[in-house]
C-alpha cells in the first residue's frame, strides 16, 4: 500500500480516537458538574426555573401561586395615565368578596365601587363568536388600609340573574364614573381564592419567618410535626420568564402558625425579606405516592410592626400592654381602656376583625386623648389564636408582659380595692405592680387570672353608664381564666388556645389567688347585644352557634339553640351572686360630683 495513503489513515484513526477521548471527557464533566449542582441545591434549597422547563410535582400552579401581576387591574382607561392602584387579590368569605389592592398613597379609597362581570360565552344573540357579558355595580361595603403599600376594598355578595352552567363570574373595583375596556381574559382567568385555604400573614422573627395559613388542618391546641412543612419564597414576578424560587424547611408548625428559616441568603440581613411574598406546601397524597401542595397566599413578608405605630428603639419596654381582637365594639372600647389605664396598662394593641361601627374613629379619639391605642386591620375571620400570635410577637419589642383579654373583661382585686382612701385612689396602677413583682422572676413567664361571668341582671337596654356599673349579678363558680404573659418566654411555636400560651421549656405559670384579683366577665349581656355572637365567633375552633354542633359545649350560653331568638326569662339568667364590689368602687371615686358621669361617658359626648 502507497505510505502515503498508510499515514493518512493512521491520522484519521488517531483523530478519531481523540475525538471519541474528547466526548467521553465532555461528557463525564457535564454529568459531575449536574451531580454538583444537584448536591449543592440538596444542601441550599436553592433552584433556577423557568416556565417552559420546570415542573415540579405540586397540585397547584407554581406560576400563579405566590405571585400576582403588578398591573392586574382589568381596567384599561382610555387615558394613557395608569391608576394609582392595581388589583393584586380576590378573597372569597362567606358574606363578602376582600380585594387586596397596591395602594400606596392610601388615598381615594373612598371613590372606588364595585364592579361585577358575568360572562356567557355561548349566548351572543347575533351570531357572533364574540361572548356576551352582564355588568353590575354595587356600593363598596368598607375600605381599609392592610400594611405599608396595601389596602383592602370589602365588596358585597352578589346574586346574579345568571344560572346558566357554563356562566364565568368575577368581581372588580374602579372609581365611580370612570369607563374603559376591559381584558376579558385577564379578568376571567384570575380566580378568587377562598379564605379558608390561603396563605395570609408573614412577619419577621429574627433569621425566621412566621407564616400564618389557613388550610393545614393540624391539631388544634397541639403543636405539630414540621418535616412535612416548607416555606417558599418568591422574589421575581411569576409571570415572567426566569422566574426564581427559594425554599427553606420549618422549624416549628401549630394550628395556623408556621415558622420556618429565612433562606441563607437573607439572613445576614433579614431586612431583605421585607415585602417578598411567601406561601407554604405541605406532604399530602400518601406513602407511596407522596405529593407536595402548595397553598395559595396573599401574604408578604413583613416587620412585626406591620407599618403601624412603634415606640422607637431606644426607648425603654413598657411594663405592661394588653391585646385583643373585636367586631363591633366600638362602644365598648374607651371604659375598657380608661378602666385598664388607671390599672397601670401602657399600650394597646386593637386588632379590627372586620367591625363596621367607626372603631377607628373610637381608636384615634383615644389616642389623641394620650391613650396609647393602635389598631390593626385584621380581616380574616375565624383566626383570634393566630391574630394573638401574631400581636405577641408584635408586642415583644415594645412590652415586657401583655394582657390578652376581651373588651368585656374587667380586672377586680376585691382586697386592695377596700383599703381606705389615703392620697389618690386605692387600686391606682395596681395591676402594673402586680406583673412587675415577677419580671425578675426566673421561672413564671404568666399570669392566669380566674373570671366571673355576669349574666343580663334583670336589664332590658345596655346600661349607659357601662357594663361595669350595669351588670351586677353573677354565676357563682368561676368559668375558665385570662392570662398576661411575657412575650419574650413564649415556645417559638407561639401556641395558645385565646386563654393561655405554651412557654418556654423550664417557665411555668403563676395563678393568681381568687381573693387577690379576678376578672369580671360580662359574658351574658343584653340580648339586644349578645345575640351578635350567632354572627360568627372569633375563635379558630370554636364552631358557630348558627351550625348544629357541640350545643353542650361551654363556649356556647346554656340553652341557646342555633338561631337568634331570645330564650324566655333571658333578663333573669345567669344570676346567682349579686356582685356590686366593683361597681360600688367606681361609684365612689370615679363619678363626676358636677354632672354624675363616669370618665368613659364625658369622653364620648
Amino acid at each position: 500500500m502507497d505510505p502515503e495513503l498508510q499515514r493518512r489513515k493512521r491520522k484519521r484513526v488517531v483523530a478519531a480516537r481523540h475525538l471519541h477521548i474528547s466526548s467521553s471527557r465532555s461528557l463525564f464533566l457535564c454529568f459531575s458538574f449536574l451531580i454538583f449542582l444537584l448536591f449543592w441545591y440538596s444542601h441550599h434549597h436553592f433552584f433556577f426555573f423557568t416556565p417552559s422547563t420546570f415542573r415540579p410535582s405540586l397540585t397547584a400552579s407554581t406560576l400563579s401561586l405566590l405571585y400576582s401581576s403588578a398591573s392586574n387591574s382589568v381596567l384599561d382607561p382610555f387615558q394613557p395615565t395608569a391608576p394609582s392602584y392595581s388589583l393584586q387579590h380576590r378573597i372569597l368569605f362567606p358574606d363578602h368578596h376582600l380585594l387586596i389592592i397596591t395602594n400606596p398613597q392610601q388615598q381615594k379609597l373612598h371613590e372606588l365601587e364595585c364592579v361585577y362581570y358575568t360572562l356567557h360565552p355561548n349566548a351572543s344573540s347575533s351570531g357572533s363568536p364574540e361572548p356576551v357579558f352582564q355588568v353590575h355595580v354595587r356600593p363598596v361595603l368598607s375600605t381599609d388600609r392592610y400594611d405599608e403599600s396595601r389596602s383592602i376594598v370589602r365588596c358585597p355578595l352578589t346574586q346574579t340573574n345568571s344560572s346558566a352552567g357554563d356562566a364565568s363570574k368575577a368581581v372588580d373595583m374602579r372609581r365611580r364614573g370612570e369607563v374603559g375596556h376591559r381584558n376579558l381574559g385577564v379578568l376571567m382567568n384570575q380566580t378568587a381564592q377562598s379564605w379558608d385555604r390561603v396563605a395570609y400573614e408573614a412577619t419577621l422573627d429574627g433569621d425566621t419567618v412566621v407564616v400564618f395559613v389557613k388550610g393545614l388542618n393540624l391539631r388544634p391546641h397541639k403543636i405539630s410535626d414540621p418535616t412535612r412543612i416548607r416555606c417558599h419564597f418568591g422574589l421575581k414576578s411569576f409571570d415572567k420568564d426566569n422566574a426564581f424560587l427559594l425554599t427553606t424547611r420549618a422549624v416549628s408548625v401549630a394550628q395556623e402558625v408556621v415558622r420556618c428559616m429565612l433562606p441563607q441568603s437573607m439572613r445576614n440581613n433579614p431586612d431583605k425579606a421585607r415585602g417578598i411574598r411567601v406561601t407554604v406546601s405541605y406532604l399530602g397524597g400518601n406513602v407511596r405516592h407522596p405529593v407536595r401542595v402548595l397553598v395559595r397566599s396573599v401574604s408578604r413578608v413583613s416587620s412585626p410592626g406591620g407599618g403601624g405605630k412603634v415606640q422607637k428603639r431606644n426607648r425603654k419596654k413598657y411594663e405592661l400592654c394588653a391585646c385583643t381582637m373585636v367586631w363591633n365594639q366600638a362602644s365598648a372600647l374607651r371604659e375598657w381602656v380608661m378602666y385598664h389605664a388607671w390599672l397601670g396598662v401602657e399600650r394597646w394593641f386593637i386588632y379590627d376583625n372586620n367591625s363596621d361601627d367607626d372603631i377607628e374613629k373610637v381608636v384615634q379619639d383615644l389616642d389623641l386623648q394620650g391613650f396609647n391605642v393602635s389598631r390593626k386591620s385584621w380581616p380574616w375571620i375565624k383566626t383570634q389564636e393566630a391574630g394573638f400570635s401574631h400581636c405577641a410577637l408584635r408586642a415583644r419589642e415594645e412590652c415586657k408582659w401583655v394582657g390578652f383579654f376581651d373588651v368585656d373583661e374587667f380586672f377586680y382585686f376585691p382586697s386592695e380595692f377596700r383599703q381606705p382612701l389615703g392620697e389618690g385612689v386605692p387600686g391606682e396602677n395596681y395591676l402594673r405592680s402586680v406583673v412587675a413583682n415577677f419580671s425578675s422572676s426566673k421561672f413564671i413567664g404568666e399570669i392566669r387570672t380566674a373570671c366571673h361571668s355576669f349574666g343580663p341582671s334583670g336589664l332590658k337596654s345596655p346600661p349607659k353608664q357601662g357594663v361595669t356599673l350595669g351588670y351586677t349579678c353573677r354565676l357563682q363558680s368561676p368559668e375558665r381564666h385570662k392570662s398576661i404573659v411575657r412575650p419574650d418566654l413564649l415556645d417559638i411555636s407561639l401556641l395558645n388556645v385565646v386563654h393561655h400560651f405554651q412557654l418556654k421549656e423550664g417557665f411555668r405559670y403563676h395563678n393568681m389567688p381568687e381573693g387577690t384579683a379576678i376578672v369580671n366577665h360580662y359574658k351574658y349581656q343584653v340580648w339586644e347585644t349578645f345575640k351578635a355572637k350567632f354572627f360568627r365567633r372569633v375563635a379558630t375552633y370554636v364552631v358557630d352557634w348558627q351550625e348544629d354542633q357541640n350545643k353542650g359545649s361551654k363556649d356556647r350560653a346554656p340553652g341557646l339553640g342555633t338561631e337568634a331568638i331570645e330564650p324566655p326569662n333571658w333578663r333573669q339568667q345567669f344570676c346567682e351572686v349579686w356582685d356590686t364590689g366593683l361597681k360600688n368602687f367606681l361609684v365612689s371615686y370615679f363619678t363626676d360630683p358636677a354632672t354624675g358621669l363616669m370618665p368613659w361617658e364625658r369622653s364620648s359626648q
